[in-house]
């Protein structure tokens, strides 16, 4: 081979040598290498970088420096740590790099702990960010037009709270193109062990450093759920502050509260929860003029605010919808308090009202329609008003079978015994039509007429049981015009036996009965049914906590030759949802405090059971 082919080839190998070595990583251990960067940290952005073990450097395609085991230090070494322990990587300007300049057009870090401020005094990163927002400010200074943080741990305070909180395997980058005035942020991180992924583009950084306004456009998911928002941002003496239009989804909304390690009052009782609308944060106040709620098929509209002042948060709202269909919401709170199918004793679960009130909730709700279940009602106006350790539940008006109703529940710890709940509840109903309300619940109706009532009542217990055996009160009910559907009561009274077979019905001009409680168990004050040719009356023991009735029916004819006659006798007793009405003989002696029937002499009349009306069991006591 002729000489000058040879050296062409030597030359040749020598350059792809040269330019894979060029291309490659190599360790140098040289502290003044290191040095001169630190210097240059210190000068343009307050960091102290130390490092350790021997500096990498790349030279093509464009000049890389890496460091191992770096601490960055605000101000100087002895300084409070903003991140350490991780690889840090910087790739330079060639050309500031040839003129004697240090120049960084990419930073990486790899690994590190990074330090965010332990307090409201904590100011490591003021001035930091000071030196980097003047040097933007100033046109044609270079800085780094992308910034990643891979496999980094976060460590800071929860500003709502200031409990100490981790964020773990954040990856982060900021980019800033050299051609544009506006800058991305995207990343993940794992936060109460479950992924998160998040984004915010638009950003005007040197306006956001300058205290000006920048656009932003943002977006975070999780694995319950989602945010998205847009619209325009500033950072003032109070804090940073956002307006725009957001939009907050959730599949579960007690599932997304325990990711993000808050709190909202009756939360373990919504699932799918949505909120869409304007608004304006500032600090820890979150305005929303114009929103849109949804829960289930519910779709409501108002305004509303919400704040984390005093450490717990603080929602307020008023909102209004066409129809509302609160089943699903009810079906919640059966699940939540356990009284679900195939669940042990639900009267025994504790009523212990803290992991419901863990924050301040102020809600006012209309609706031209509301419906539970079967039951529709009209014109609706409600209110909850939580707070530590109290729940009060108003309906201020409701219509429902041409009829109004209104009704308020407070829920409150004991102070001696925070598992103990204090319970009061009053209501009152008038002009309802029993043949509408019924009706919507069972196909089988067992009374019509228009019923008025009112009751109050009081109590305290761990559970619903205990409650029940503490509840005082009273209830009062009447109805007029009615209709006793199932039994001839006055064919009855003129035959003075029971029908033998469920047939006939009765009517009635009026019909009342008062109950008092004391200790769960209610004595019938007044029970009276006044019709044509029958009067009946009533007396005898409800108890809330065995779930039984005890009572005694006297039904009298009317006439001259019937008022001479004893009145018939009839108990009425047993379980609730299995009533069973019998006849009883003149000298038979019921036990009307829950026990069973204790005949002096034989009975002059065999005894005839007879089951009450499938409508009637359902509605009884």
């Amino acid at each position: 081979m002729p000489l000058r082919r040879l050296l062409s080839l030597m030359c040749l190998a020598a350059f792809v040598v040269a330019l894979s070595a060029a291309c490659l990583p190599w360790s140098v251990a040289t502290p003044r290498l290191r040095a001169f960067v630190a210097r240059d940290f210190a000068r343009v952005y307050g960091l102290a970088m130390t490092a350790r073990g021997p500096t990498e450097v790349t030279l093509l395609p464009l000049p890389r420096l890496g460091f191992r085991d770096v601490r960055l230090a605000a101000g100087g070494v002895d300084g409070p740590v903003l991140a350490e322990g991780g690889a840090l990587s910087l790739q330079l300007s060639l050309l500031a790099l040839l003129t004697g300049r240090l120049e960084v057009n990419t930073l990486g870090l790899d690994g590190a702990t990074v330090y965010l401020p332990s307090g409201p005094d904590d100011a490591r990163w003021a001035e930091p960010v000071r030196l980097l927002g003047a040097r933007l400010a100033v046109d044609g200074a270079a800085h780094p037009r992308r910034i990643s943080l891979s496999r980094a741990v976060a460590k800071g305070l929860d500003p709502r709270d200031g409990s100490p909180q981790t964020a773990r395997d954040l990856d982060l980058t900021l980019s800033w193109p050299l051609w544009s005035a506006q800058a991305e942020i995207f990343g993940s991180f794992q936060w109460s062990a479950m992924p998160t992924r998040f984004s915010v583009s638009g950003l005007r950084v040197i306006d956001l450093l300058d205290g000006g306004a920048t656009p932003y456009a943002l977006t975070a998911s999780w694995a319950a759920g989602t945010l998205t928002a847009e619209g325009s941002g500033v950072v003032r003496a109070e804090g940073l502050t956002l307006t725009g239009l957001g939009q907050f989804e959730t599949r579960s909304l007690p599932e997304t509260l325990a990711w993000a390690g808050g709190d909202v009052a009756l939360s373990p009782f919504v699932r799918a929860f949505g909120m869409t609308g304007n608004f304006e944060m500032t600090g820890r106040q979150l305005l929303l003029p114009n929103v849109r709620v949804s829960f289930g098929d519910n779709r409501l509209e108002g305004a509303g605010a919400v704040s984390f002042e005093r450490g717990r948060p603080a929602v307020q709202a008023t909102l209004a919808a066409e129809t509302l269909n609160l089943a699903p919401l009810l079906a919640d709170l059966l699940r939540a308090v356990g009284a679900t199918a195939g669940a042990p004793d639900w009267r025994l679960r504790a009523l212990a009202l803290a992991p419901y009130t863990g924050g301040d909730l102020d809600l006012r709700i209309s609706a031209g329609a509301a419906r539970f279940g079967p039951i529709l009602a009209e014109d609706l106006a409600a209110s909850v008003l939580v707070r530590d350790g109290n729940i009060e539940a108003s309906l201020s008006r409701a219509a429902l079978g041409g009829g109004t109703l209104k009704g308020r529940l407070a829920l409150a710890t004991s102070p001696e015994d925070a598992a103990v709940t204090d319970a009061k509840v009053q209501g009152a109903f008038d002009r309802l039509d029993l043949a509408v309300v019924p009706g919507a619940l069972r196909p089988e109706n067992w009374i019509l007429g228009t019923a008025q009532g009112q009751f109050q009542a009081e109590g305290s217990g761990a559970d619903l049981h205990a409650l029940l055996q503490h509840l005082d009160g009273h209830a009062a009910l009447s109805v007029d015009a009615g209709t006793l559907i199932g039994l001839d009561l006055n064919e009855a009274a003129q035959r003075n036996r029971m029908p033998a077979r469920r047939v006939g019905r009765t009517a009635f001009e009026r019909a009342t009965l008062s109950l008092r409680f004391r200790d769960g168990i209610g004595e019938i004050t007044e029970g009276t049914m006044e019709a044509n040719v029958m009067a009946a009356s009533l007396r005898g023991t409800v108890s809330l906590p065995d779930r039984r009735c005890d009572t005694l029916a006297e039904i009298s004819a009317r006439g001259t030759a019937s008022e001479k006659r004893p009145p018939m006798r009839v108990q009425i007793a047993g379980p609730f949802g299995n009533l069973d009405v019998r006849s009883l003989a003149q000298d038979a002696t019921p036990d009307l405090r829950g026990g069973a029937v204790a005949p002096s002499k034989s009975l002059r009349m065999p005894a005839v059971g007879l089951a009450l009306p499938a409508g009637a069991r359902a509605y009884a006591p």
